[in-house]
């Protein structure tokens, strides 16, 4: 390979690692924040405080956080299908919603597979056909559990069919895709695995193979390919699953979004608090 081809894809990779994090705290006072969803038009991120069973909207021009909506059913993460509707992972509901923003109502879109009530709905990711993949583990009290396990399931684009996706993880947790529906990374939070998938014209799975040696909470993805997971700090992976670089917080993080690029801006939900954190390459 040329040496100028070598010192490119070097550089490609080692630019996120090089900068320069920039911290700020935008809020604090909630009791465990999570879900991060950044608007469609760019204008406010949207996430949940679990425990307090509500979501909050941040203005990105003003940086005001308000209630945009209390009695969540428990809310977890977030993901907006279009610029009026966000699908929303309902935890203690035990159900997937999707909620209209200008009108305040929701549609149940899975609450039952295979006749039984899933777990807790705790991430997700909307694939190019409108499909939705999530996540269904249990954390905390596990009396009513009523499914065998804890899976990764996909609603077709249509809302008809619920399919189980993987059913051989510990407890999965986040979840992510590449913008051309072909690849799917999800966290086996419970066995400290990520995991990479190819993803089947019917929406199903396939080729497994391991992404990171570490398990991840929520996870966002820049256009380049890099990936964002969430453990003591948010790693940073390439493509390619090579950590980059680690960003410490001055709270242990639970979710993270990215909401804007060149600079990499990344909004993350950390436990009390949220963050902006900036990359300068």
């Amino acid at each position: 390979m040329p040496h100028r081809l070598i010192f490119t894809l070097l550089t490609i990779l080692t630019s996120i690692a090089c900068a320069e994090p920039q911290i700020e705290q935008l809020a604090t006072g909630f009791s465990f924040t999570e879900g991060p969803a950044l608007s469609p038009n760019g204008d406010a991120v949207y996430f949940s405080d679990i425990p307090k069973n509500r979501i909050h909207r941040w203005d990105a021009t003003t940086g005001e956080v308000t209630v945009f909506r209390e009695d969540s059913g428990g809310a977890n993460g977030l993901l907006f299908r279009d610029d009026n509707n966000l699908i929303v992972c309902a935890g203690r509901h035990r159900m997937l919603i999707e909620e209209s923003i200008v009108k305040g109502e929701a549609t149940v879109l899975a609450e039952f597979y295979d006749g039984k009530k899933l777990n807790s709905p705790n991430d997700l990711w909307i694939a190019p056909d409108g499909g939705v993949y999530f996540t269904d583990p249990r954390y905390g009290n596990r009396d009513n559990l009523e499914q065998d396990g804890e899976h990764v399931y996909h609603l077709s684009a249509d809302r008809k069919t619920l399919t189980r996706v993987v059913n051989d993880f510990v407890r999965p947790n986040g979840i992510i895709g590449t913008p051309d529906g072909e690849t799917l990374i999800i966290a086996d939070h419970g066995a400290g695995k990520t995991w990479r998938y190819t993803i089947r014209e019917d929406g199903t799975l396939q080729d497994k193979v391991l992404f990171a040696d570490q398990g991840s909470d929520g996870m966002s993805m820049d256009t380049a390919g890099n990936v964002y997971l969430t453990a003591a700090a948010v790693d940073i992976y390439s493509s390619r699953g090579e950590l980059l670089d680690s960003i410490e917080l001055p709270e242990r993080p639970a979710n993270v979004s990215v909401i804007s690029e060149d600079p990499i801006v990344l909004f993350v939900t950390a436990v009390k608090s949220v963050y902006r954190v900036t990359l300068e390459r």
